[in-house]
């Protein structure tokens, strides 16, 4: 095992868990900037109004996006599972 495969192996599980987390945080983040903006506007500054739609947009994507990020999990699984033996090496 030399530094070439080390490194791939590092970046693959880092572009892993970015493709797998991209969804839930872009969703919560322009969900967070549009609740801010509408209190803002309004002058309502109540803490729950802020979290239920966060919560409720982060459990929709989860929803839509879930079969996908558990498919991307399974393959770089499955990838790693198979060059196991020449990791041993």
């Amino acid at each position: 095992m030399n530094e070439g495969f080390v490194m791939g192996l590092a970046r693959d599980a880092l572009m892993t868990t970015v493709l797998v987390a991209a969804p839930v945080l872009v969703v919560s983040l322009v969900v967070g900037v549009v609740v801010s903006l509408f209190q803002a506007v309004t002058q309502i500054n109540e803490a729950s109004l802020a979290f239920v739609p966060k919560i409720l947009a982060v459990f929709v994507t989860l929803m839509i996006f879930g079969p996908w990020m558990l498919n991307v999990l399974l393959s770089y699984s499955q990838r790693l599972l198979i060059d196991l033996p020449s990791m041993v090496r």
